[in-house]
């Protein structure tokens, strides 16, 4: 029970790494706010959870959604504990040159400008009470970039930095800020990534992993509940490579 009476947000929630989280942290006493575009996955991570959580359908993109989001959190729990920016969006690997402005907008609304929208409606919230923790999901992309990612890849580079500047600003309220650099899992977004999914390319991504396999959610919400917890009291700005060795 290393969450125990703790309220998470987590966006991003009814799939992959943030379903992982949101189960993961329930498992070990946490309230959840299950917070995703896809409302009907939204409200079966919820439904699956049980009475701890509550979900809501949240466009991060748009800061009058996450106001809603955070409002939800209160009003049903009366505190933000935890601020999970999980929700992820990614250009198809190919050339940056063919990548348009509309997917190179939507990619930095989602991956960039969300973590400051939510920033902005929360650290009040956390510093009033005297303690916070902000979990950013930034990626391997970030630290080694693969080829044909660029624009993602540049997204997630933006996380490390902003996380780390992030954490010596909230250093002195007591707000913790940390990013988890996951390697690619098997998730919706795996075939976003490869460009295409064929055995042959999942070997390939394979093959980059030291330790042989692609990541997993329960992988990535391990690392995210020790960032969490108070076990992690001392721990701030930290870039947590969870890889499989990758970026070794």
């Amino acid at each position: 029970m290393r969450l125990k009476n703790k309220v998470a947000i987590i966006t991003g929630a009814a799939s992959g790494f943030g379903e992982g989280m949101a189960k993961r942290f329930a498992e070990e006493g946490a309230k959840i706010v299950v917070a995703d575009l896809n409302s009907k996955g939204a409200e079966k991570v919820a439904d699956d959870i049980g009475k701890a959580a509550i979900w809501i359908q949240t466009d991060v993109s748009q800061r009058s959604e996450i106001d809603a989001m955070v409002k939800a959190a209160t009003d049903a729990f009366g505190r933000v504990d935890i601020m999970v920016n999980n929700a992820g969006y990614s250009h198809r690997n190919g050339d940056m040159l063919d990548v348009s402005e509309e997917v190179f907008d939507l990619i930095t609304a989602v991956n960039m400008k969300a973590i400051y929208h939510s920033t902005l409606a929360v650290a009040p919230l956390m510093e009033k009470q005297g303690s916070g923790v902000i979990i950013n999901t930034a990626s391997t992309a970030g630290l080694r970039p693969r080829p044909g990612l660029t624009w993602y890849n540049a997204s997630k580079g933006w996380v490390i930095t902003a996380t780390k500047s992030m954490a010596v600003e909230f250093a002195p309220k007591n707000i913790r800020v940390n990013c988890l650099c996951p390697v690619a899992g098997d998730t919706a977004m795996l075939a976003t990534f490869m460009g295409e999914d064929t055995p042959e390319k999942r070997a390939q991504f394979r093959s980059s992993i030291p330790l042989g396999r692609l990541s997993t959610p329960l992988d990535i919400a391990n690392a995210a509940l020790y960032l969490a917890s108070d076990e992690a009291a001392f721990i701030t700005g930290v870039a947590l490579e969870v890889d499989g060795g990758r970026c070794i």
